[in-house]
């Protein structure tokens, strides 16, 4: 398989699964599926396969990471390729544990599918809004006593 097919096969792994956290997250199918630990798992096999035949050469540039090497590490197709599938497998084990905290405390769905749709575009931002919302909504939890949204 050349890596042009690899790399966009990889989004197909983790595609089905942001559809369910997305678009159906009170669906009884996407409620089993996120309960076990193993969604991101095809995504973090590749990763590894990917990973190993380069671990010298990856291991390296990030055991001491200077922006010349990571830079030089990630300025070629399988380095892109290395790090978008390392994206879609911490995304989407991010996303899951959004999607699992947000139900465990109540916060509709409505609240939950925007943010989940920004961690799988921009992670680190999606993250940090669902913890400025989990946030605001907790304060307003302990303050009046009502349930979350």
């Amino acid at each position: 398989m050349n890596l042009e097919t690899l790399f966009s096969f990889s989004s197909l792994l983790v595609m089905p699964f942001w559809l369910l956290l997305i678009f159906l997250p009170r669906w009884r199918v996407t409620e089993r599926v996120m309960a076990g630990p193993w969604v991101a798992a095809p995504a973090a096999l590749l990763y590894a396969g990917l990973v190993l035949p380069n671990f010298v050469e990856i291991f390296t540039a990030v055991s001491n990471p200077t922006l010349s090497g990571i830079t030089a590490l990630l300025g070629d197709p399988t380095g892109a390729t290395i790090a978008w599938v390392h994206f879609l497998a911490f995304d989407l084990f991010v996303g899951r544990w959004v999607y699992l905290d947000g139900r465990a405390r109540n916060i509709s769905a409505w609240f939950i599918s925007p943010i989940l749709f920004f961690v799988l575009m921009l992670g680190p931002v999606g993250f940090l809004l669902y913890l400025v919302v989990r946030l605001a909504i907790s304060r307003q939890f302990s303050a009046d006593g009502r349930s979350a949204l």
